[in-house]
């Protein structure tokens, strides 16, 4: 295989969300979830590799590497799928090779404390069983990688154990070496000071950057190893990992792109898809602040930002979120300017003369003051209510029962009123909401009115508050453009929230039509 030179203008993303990303406390893929991990990180987010598990794990894992292997030898892609394995006496090999895979990513240790006192072996019985160990995988076919685990650290406190084993596996059939930073201890600086020293011993060698975040710095880490010429860097989707997790491919993708003349293959605009498949499939949230995806992150609060904005866009920065298939937000509530008021009206095409604009923005701070969420969906209501005229309630919900037990299944009898024609519709479901939405979703379907997709529903109560405190529900709806639809119902009752959320919703959508 003829290697590849630092500073070639691509950077390959190695992604391992699929194996150091299952090291996240309680996540666990199972099969199936993994194959559609394999295939989105692959055909739609444009990997350029993926571990995808590990040998000798389990059954499950078996069944799993098995069918993402096979999906990929219909495609041709089975050389970019690579499995984790271990220097023991070729048992990972042979697995690797029973699940067909084609490429080993061999652990061996990187440091010469771990070697000696993990292991209890000098470096020279290592290095020997990690060389019998790549002579079986070349012999089966297999592609070697190697890692050097706590690379990091061996190159700190011990370099001339970490040069005499890269040079003593140089010889041997490596494709790559991958250099962990195990415990998130490095630095940028020394990041551009290791790599400087391996290049000058073996100029033309292929290595890959693994970083760990345990200080918060693994995106500037894994930024000065592809300045430094890295040719790959390993990720994984929301910095799924054990601990503080691993560099995440969103992060790292879009400073290559934004911050040096370096490339990878990423698609941006399947970035915020991927995440949100990966926090449903692994049930691991996102803060609100996470870069790029996070649901804030393009959300200006400050009416001073928003007046910027419209006057000359003064206020954003490269990271438009029309790259990840996402819209400017302008936040409602007590910091609010004018200007925030009509970039949300103009969004949503309503046009207000001077007096109501002021008397509508008086009363989003009001709210504001008292904690209360404000989203665009609810500016008609508001409007409304300033007007003293209620919005044009095409659909009411006349009256519902919903009934639950612990040995009967949940089931709602709603009447519904549109327009002038008023209809009784009952359901069953697996909870009184879900049981109420069926119930709703019948009734509105003999209207010829579809409702949208409901894609989050959150629920907060005050902390400590007592059992008749109010409750508020936000729920999310899929609204057919970028931008969903939010709608906050208030209630001190759970589900009478959730139903006023809905009505929100069903009134905003024929209102729009």
């Amino acid at each position: 295989m003829k290697l590849k030179h630092k500073f070639d203008r691509y950077v390959e993303i190695m992604d391992t969300t699929l194996r150091d990303g299952e090291q996240t406390p309680g996540v666990a893929y199972t099969p199936a979830e993994k194959l559609q991990l394999a295939r989105l990180l692959l055909t739609k987010v444009r990997a350029d590799r993926l571990e995808v598990g590990s040998a000798r794990v389990s059954e499950g894992e078996k069944k799993g590497l098995t069918n993402i292997i096979e999906w990929a030898e219909k495609r041709g892609l089975t050389d970019r799928l690579e499995i984790l394995g271990f220097v023991d006496g070729g048992k990972s090999v042979d697995w690797i090779c029973e699940v067909g895979g084609k490429v080993i990513n061999l652990l061996a240790k990187g440091s010469e404390k771990h070697c000696r006192v993990q292991l209890g072996k000098t470096p020279e019985e290592h290095f020997n069983q990690v060389a019998e160990c790549i002579r079986y995988a070349d012999s089966k076919g297999l592609t070697v990688n190697l890692y050097l685990e706590d690379w990091s650290s061996g190159m700190r406190d011990s370099f001339q154990y970490v040069h005499a084993f890269i040079k003593y596996m140089r010889e041997l059939p490596v494709a790559r070496f991958m250099l962990p930073d195990t415990l998130g201890v490095i630095t940028p600086a020394q990041i551009t000071r290791y790599l400087e020293w391996l290049y000058a011993s073996f100029p033309d060698i292929r290595l890959d950057f693994h970083g760990h975040n345990d200080y918060g710095m693994v995106t500037a880490n894994s930024l000065a190893a592809v300045e430094a010429g890295i040719n790959g860097i390993h990720t994984t989707i929301n910095g799924l990992g054990e601990r503080a997790g691993n560099q995440s491919l969103g992060e790292i993708a879009v400073a290559i792109h934004d911050m040096t003349d370096r490339k990878t293959h990423i698609a941006e605009k399947q970035l915020q898809f991927a995440s949100t498949v990966v926090q449903n499939i692994s049930g691991k949230r996102n803060s609100w602040n996470t870069p790029i995806v996070g649901s804030d992150v393009f959300t200006q609060t400050c009416g001073v930002h928003a007046d910027g904005d419209k006057k000359g866009n003064l206020y954003a920065n490269p990271l438009l979120p029309e790259r990840f298939s996402r819209r400017r937000l302008y936040a409602l509530g007590k910091l609010s300017g004018k200007a925030s008021l009509e970039k949300n009206l103009e969004e949503l095409g309503l046009e207000l003369d001077q007096d109501l604009r002021k008397k509508v923005l008086h009363h989003i701070v009001r709210l504001g003051d008292k904690k209360k969420s404000v989203t665009p969906a609810d500016l008609p209501f508001i409007i409304s209510d300033v007007l003293r005229t209620p919005i044009e309630e095409k659909v009411k919900f006349v009256s519902y029962d919903i009934t639950s037990g612990s040995k009967t299944t949940p089931t709602a009898r709603v009447v519904i009123k549109y327009k002038d024609e008023e209809i009784t519709t009952v359901a069953k479901g697996d909870g009184g909401y879900d049981a109420f939405m069926k119930a709703v979703r019948s009734g509105m379907k003999k209207f010829g009115v579809t409702i949208p997709r409901l894609l989050d529903y959150e629920v907060r109560i005050p902390p400590g508050g007592k059992t008749d405190a109010l409750v508020e529900t936000t729920i999310t709806w899929e609204s057919g453009n970028v931008r969903p639809i939010i709608t906050i119902g208030v209630d001190s009752d759970q589900t009478a929230a959730a139903i006023e959320a809905t009505s929100k919703m069903l009134n905003l959508v024929l209102n729009g039509d």
